[in-house]
């Protein structure tokens, strides 16, 4: 009989270890090291020899490899189609992550029931009705998705080789087990286990696997950090409770960029594509009210027009405070000092608010020019006119500098109806016969003299 093998593993990070200890040293967390069994019995192929290989990988000289274009399939859905480069590409694994009830689920359930292939819905969280009830709520007409609730992966399997589907999805990794490894669904060795059954079979049989997978309090994805490695493309679904909106990012992506961003509305029947994100991300009002500025910035290959909120007050305390809201902190105290030193601002005894609308986090520092006018514009009470947007650097010695793809975010301000749009003087702009009017400046007294 041979001898079963046991190792130690960290439930929080995932990390390996050869004897049990109290503390773990990668995550510094207590009492979450705990034994499992590796390796119950030999392992068979997870398919039988009567199903179908669509595709044998054979070795090809590198001059002999086809770089045509791989045709991907269309998930009829714009936002999903983008993050993930132009469709899911046969074959590979995607992991999609995110917070508890942010709507991992409702997502994927979605683009299942959309698709024109077959699709197999695997569930080891809800039963059928209750995904049925579901999909009646979201999509009620005819779809080519087939509802599993199972968690055993061998059952998994032997129901794929029946149906055969053309793109599986699984809700979720946690809760799937094999009966390869003896340990409990959600430990880290059933993870790995899984998924290696799973990837071997997406691989040998060109079909799309997606999975859904739990993240930790730290927002990372649960389980060994090997699953993100193993995976072709990791998804982060992001969100707040409080709003309806809902972001998806791509944060690694073997087929495609991961600058990408796809931006849903959380709605009764399921998640609403925003074709056109600036709509949401400026706030309607009538009348014109100081401390506010659009900026025009970019999401991967997508412009953005955004709504930049300030506010300057008298400190009450003695040390002032800075504040951001979906804006680096530090980049904020410099744009502080940069306005003080090179503008004459007197803020240091001033408390600053700076707010990104939409609740979103936005890292181009094109722009910096729309939170200096932002909070030019509070400090002095004057309202800026609404037709105004900015898209420019600011650098340390008060010099307004380029930004990349201007002529991108001209266009898109224009399209928006912005009459006036600020952007650096040293930026090349061959644009012609635009309705938008190019205000070119060099310095950040520029800005200050135009503005107030």
């Amino acid at each position: 009989m041979a001898k079963v093998k046991t190792t130690f593993f960290c439930q929080n990070c995932g990390s390996q270890y050869s004897k049990w200890q109290g503390q773990c040293t990668a995550c510094k967390e207590w009492n979450t090291i705990v034994e499992e069994v590796i390796q119950k019995v030999e392992k068979s192929d997870w398919k039988s020899p009567t199903l179908s290989v669509k595709r044998v990988s054979k070795p090809l000289r590198i001059q002999d490899i086809d770089t045509s274009q791989e045709s991907r399939l269309d998930t009829f859905d714009g936002e999903f189609n983008r993050v993930l480069g132009g469709g899911i590409v046969p074959g590979s694994m995607i992991l999609l992550g995110g917070e508890p009830g942010i709507g991992k689920s409702t997502l994927l359930l979605q683009v299942a029931l959309k698709l024109p292939y077959k699709t197999l819905y695997v569930s080891g969280e809800e039963s059928q009705k209750q995904i049925k009830m579901r999909a009646e709520r979201i999509y009620p007409g005819d779809t080519n998705c087939y509802i599993l609730t199972e968690t055993k992966t061998q059952n998994i399997f032997k129901q794929i080789e029946d149906l055969e589907p053309d793109i599986v999805v699984i809700d979720s990794i946690q809760t799937l087990h094999s009966d390869y490894i003896e340990s409990s669904s959600g430990s880290i060795s059933q993870i790995k286990e899984c998924t290696t059954e799973l990837i071997k079979y997406a691989k040998e049989t060109a079909t799309p696997v997606i999975l859904i997978g739990h993240i930790t309090k730290d927002g990372n994805i649960a389980g060994p950090k090997i699953l993100e490695h193993m995976v072709d493309t990791v998804l982060q679904f992001e969100g707040d409770r409080n709003h309806v909106f809902r972001i998806l990012r791509a944060n690694k992506n073997r087929f495609g960029s991961t600058n990408e961003l796809g931006i849903y509305e959380m709605q009764g029947s399921g998640l609403r594509e925003v074709t056109n994100p600036s709509e949401i991300l400026i706030s309607k009002k009538d009348e014109e009210l100081s401390g506010n500025a659009v900026a025009a910035t970019l999401e991967g290959m997508r412009p953005l027009m955004i709504e930049v909120q300030a506010l300057v007050s008298t400190a009450v305390y003695g040390t002032p405070q800075r504040s951001a809201t979906g804006f680096n902190a530090k980049r904020l105290n410099m744009l502080l000092a940069v306005l003080e030193k090179r503008a004459g601002f007197r803020l240091g005894t001033k408390d600053v608010f700076l707010n990104i609308t939409g609740g979103i986090n936005v890292d181009d520092p094109a722009i910096d020019l729309a939170v200096v006018a932002s909070i030019l514009s509070s400090n002095e009470d004057v309202a800026l006119p609404k037709d105004f947007c900015f898209a420019a650097e600011v650098g340390l010695s008060g010099e307004i500098r380029p930004v990349q793809r201007v002529e991108q975010r001209i266009l898109e301000a224009e399209k928006l109806g912005f009459s006036t749009i600020f952007v650096s003087k040293y930026n090349t702009i061959s644009l012609k016969n635009t309705a938008i009017k190019v205000q070119l400046i060099s310095k950040i007294e520029d800005l200050v003299g135009r503005l107030i």
